[in-house]
């Protein structure tokens, strides 16, 4: 009786033992292939990357020689807060994740990254997470840098950071990875908008830091997931930011996997319906159906869809990291633009100012009457008029009765005597600059002709500029 007593105890045993087993296998959920990520992605390619160093120093010494000066002397960056650096200049194509809490942006890092049970990986969980905007950059070796630091090194783009105050500093944080990768782009995560608290209680103006880096972002991710489809004021204002940068936003609607294809169809159309009263453009944004994590698809969903989804997001990044030199140079030329129709506008200001101004004249009544009413005074109409400058670039007029509220009319010289006869006119190497110089460099790597960097002695954007009329 022992015996049989004891022959049922190691079979009872033995079951539970290979019961355990079975469930520990349950437990662990099998790993999706990356090696559609890796050829997409060219991460298995070892040819050395391409060498624009050249290009760049050309395209520093035009914005320093030619658009810098016109943008300092009529305090630009007063009205769009916008100063561009040698860091942001040579930085690398930025990728943007924005959206509400929990949908899976830190996760979406991890799976592109494949950090996923490593030291480096973001924390992630189904709360929200992700208290700090993180900047994921390539580095030498895993290391932590504090946003203090980041914003006191000149030599990266961030310094300018340093304006939004110490509160967000220290919700800034750059994480350093020794990813291929991370060698051609920089991956920045947001804080996940929770819709039922205030801006105030962040600390720091948070839709101005959004503002920041999308003004510099490449590519702009907004994941969604389908839980959190609402639209609140938030994400209503964050959508309003991303006005007029439309051709940078994807839409992502992330764990598509965890619905039936009848829900997933009800989803995709109320995410649409959301959005619609947002996004007012005649073309929407591109969406992505997939599941943006390292774990296979769950059974019984279209997998060879999110498969092709997830690919054409891929073939997307990688654009726009191989077209990261070509949009560096249009977005530079863009902001010579700007900056050439705002020193054309305030000239105009000046000049009616100068015009209307008597003896007996009260100069203060006389321009806070002019910025009241431009149109009064053909100030827009004017610009249109007589210079090359389409409409739809015009910036608002409520902006400059901000800027000359703390800028006054008096402080400015108009541009015809910007001029000296060494340096030239301002204008006139601005207007260079957008119709020669700008479109000749980018014309060049469309060829496949890199400059190098001796070529700055031909365009005259060497360190030093030769002087004509000096003797030698």
């Amino acid at each position: 009786m022992k015996g049989l007593n004891l022959l049922c105890c190691c079979v009872a045993s033995l079951l539970l033992l290979g019961t355990a087993e079975e469930v520990e296998d349950a437990s662990e959920p099998t790993k999706r292939d990356r090696s559609h990520l890796e050829s997409t992605l060219n991460l298995n390619e070892d040819k050395p990357a391409d060498d624009f160093s050249g290009v760049l120093q050309r395209l520093r010494k035009i914005y320093h020689s030619s658009i810098k000066p016109l943008e300092q002397s009529y305090r630009y960056n007063e009205l769009r807060q916008h100063e561009i650096t040698d860091g942001e200049i040579t930085s690398k194509p930025m990728v943007l994740f924005l959206g509400p809490w929990s949908v899976g942006k830190s996760s979406m890092i991890n799976y592109l990254l494949g950090l996923d049970d490593t030291p480096y990986q973001l924390y992630t969980g189904a709360e929200p997470t992700t208290s700090e905007f993180t900047v994921i950059m390539h580095g030498p070796k895993l290391k932590t840098i504090e946003g203090i630091v980041m914003a006191a090194d000149s030599s990266r783009s961030f310094s300018p950071l340093e304006k939004f105050g110490q509160n967000f500093l220290e919700k800034l944080i750059g994480i350093e990875v020794p990813h291929k990768l991370l060698e051609r782009v920089t991956f920045v995560d947001t804080p996940g908008i929770i819709e039922n608290r205030k801006q105030q209680e962040r600390g720091y103006p948070f839709n101005d830091v959004c503002q920041w880096f999308i003004d510099r972002a490449d590519l702009i991710f907004v994941v969604f997931d389908p839980t959190k489809l609402d639209v609140g004021l938030e994400l209503e204002m964050l959508f309003r930011q991303l006005k007029g940068r439309e051709s940078q936003i994807r839409i992502i609607l992330n764990k598509a996997d965890s619905l039936a294809t009848q829900e997933l169809m009800r989803v995709y159309g109320a995410l649409f319906w959301s959005l619609a009263p947002l996004i007012n453009v005649t073309e929407p944004p591109r969406v992505y159906v997939s599941s943006f994590w390292p774990q296979e698809y769950h059974p019984d969903t279209h997998k060879d869809l999110f498969l092709k989804e997830e690919i054409s997001l891929l073939e997307d990044l990688n654009q726009v990291i191989e077209n990261r030199m070509e949009n560096k140079i249009a977005f530079i030329r863009q902001h010579a633009i700007r900056v050439r129709i705002h020193a054309l506008l305030v000239d105009r200001y000046l000049q009616t100012y100068k015009d209307k101004m008597t003896f007996f004249s009260d100069g203060e009544l006389v321009f806070r009457d002019i910025v009241e009413d431009p149109d009064k005074f053909f100030i827009f109409k004017s610009i249109l008029a007589k210079t090359n400058v389409s409409k739809f670039d015009l910036p608002n007029r409520e902006a400059y009765k901000d800027f000359f509220g703390i800028n006054p009319i008096t402080s400015f010289k108009l541009l015809s005597q910007q001029c000296s006869y060494m340096g030239g006119c301002f204008l006139e190497k601005i207007e260079k600059a957008i119709t020669r110089e700008l479109p000749d460099l980018l014309g060049s790597i469309g060829l496949g002709k890199k400059p190098n960097v001796l070529s700055c002695d031909i365009t005259g954007c060497g360190e030093t500029p030769k002087n004509r009329y000096r003797k030698p």
